[in-house]
């Protein structure tokens, strides 16, 4: 069964930069819609970006103008560089298929972003 494992969190102060990694388990999802999404504390799971096969590309207005999303289907893998983070960036990102398959979230990876 192909899994997504995400990877590139941390701790970063307001105003600095990461970049997420999604590395699939065996090649697959070439032709699919991938996204990131995360969740805040006590908050639900929320749609950030997507990215289709042909690049085509769709952020929520939080994001829009600071996080980029892009894929490379050669390595199974889809990023998300985030700039200019926000305190309210904080949460646990997880990437999938737009629309999500269940069995598809991993554990995701924690974003702290600390003022």
């Amino acid at each position: 069964q192909v899994q997504l494992v995400e990877s590139g969190g941390g701790l970063v102060q307001a105003g600095g930069s990461l970049r997420l990694s999604c590395a699939a388990s065996e090649r697959a999802f070439g032709i699919n819609t991938r996204a990131w999404y995360r969740q805040a504390p006590g908050k639900q799971r929320e749609l950030v970006a997507t990215i289709t096969s042909g690049g085509g590309r769709l952020y929520a207005d939080s994001v829009k103008g600071r996080f980029t999303i892009s894929r490379d289907d050669a390595k199974n893998t889809v990023y998300l560089q985030m700039n200019s983070l926000k305190l309210e960036d904080t949460g646990v990102y997880y990437c999938n298929l737009n629309p999500p398959i269940e069995v598809l979230w991993g554990q995701g990876t924690q974003v702290t972003v600390s003022s």
